[in-house]
Parts: C-alpha cells; sequence; structure tokens
C-alpha cells in the first residue's frame, strides 16, 4: 500500500461524504433511494449534537475511502459499541488492505472510547464482503431481524 492514512472527517469534505454516499449506494444497487444533501449531512454530522462521525482514508493524499460511524449501547452486557454505518474504498483501491485498515482504526479507537464491540451490516448478496468480514472474525448475527418504520407508518406512530 502506497502512503495510506486514514483521519476524521471535517465539514468542509461534505461534498466529498455525499459523493461516498452515493458510490456505495450504486455498489449496492440502491442509488434510486439517495434522497440525502450536503445541508442535511453537515446537519447530521457536523451540528451541535452530531448523530455520527465520519472518517476519511486518503492514500497519497486523495479521498480513496469513507466510514461513517455512531456510538451504541447494547443494555443486556452493558457494553459501549461503534455501529458501522457505511464503509466504502473505492473500487480501483480495494484488495490493498484499506478496508482492513479502516476497520482496524475504528475498532482501536472503540477500544480507546471504553467500546467493547464494533458492528455493522451487510447485504446478504455481497459474497465478497461476506468473506472478507468473516476473514476477521466476524460473526453473522443471523438470529436478529431488522425492522425499520418509515413514512406514513412513522408519521402516523410519531403524531399518536
Amino acid at each position: 500500500m502506497r502512503q495510506f492514512e486514514i483521519r476524521f472527517a471535517t465539514a468542509d469534505e461534505v461534498p466529498q461524504i455525499l459523493a461516498f454516499v452515493r458510490k456505495l449506494a450504486e455498489y449496492e444497487r440502491l442509488a434510486h433511494r439517495v434522497t440525502v444533501t450536503e445541508d442535511d449531512l453537515r446537519e447530521a454530522l457536523f451540528a451541535e449534537r452530531p448523530c455520527g462521525e465520519v472518517l476519511i482514508g486518503q492514500s497519497d493524499r486523495v479521498a480513496v475511502s469513507f466510514a461513517l460511524f455512531y456510538h451504541t449501547l447494547a443494555t443486556f452486557a452493558g457494553e459501549r459499541g461503534l455501529y458501522v454505518e457505511d464503509l466504502f474504498v473505492e473500487p480501483a483501491h480495494r484488495g490493498r488492505g484499506i478496508g482492513r485498515a479502516m476497520l482496524a482504526f475504528l475498532a482501536a479507537l472503540a477500544r480507546q472510547r471504553n467500546c467493547r464491540r464494533l458492528e455493522w451490516s451487510v447485504l446478504g448478496w455481497n459474497a465478497p464482503a461476506v468473506k472478507f468480514y468473516k476473514s476477521l472474525g466476524a460473526e453473522a448475527m443471523d438470529d436478529w431481524t431488522v425492522y425499520r418504520l418509515r413514512g406514513d407508518a412513522f408519521d402516523a406512530l410519531a403524531a399518536r
């Protein structure tokens, strides 16, 4: 791997973050669902009470990867954790250890912040990602099903 570094993103990089989000959505065959704007990201990530943080991976000073994450709490175990919402490496830079470096950085950061777990989701069809995550020792949580409430159903419940 060439000169590679990982650092926290700044508010000035919101356009780059949005570009990575769009590329990830395209890879995941979900580009049609991207409605987020730069203003949305700026508010979510760099406002007074941010709900997430972003890492940028740079190879020779060019942004080639990103990870968006936030804190969690597993109440049964009392374990703090980091949840990786998005992890993306530019296709031309895959296979060079960048994804592993990003996750290693996140694991070290989690440990530094007194977290005992790192979690993320992966689409079932994404065999290369599943193989990669298993090679790290990650375990699939097959007993759990994610539920999502949004749109009219979300609005109706919130209005009660």
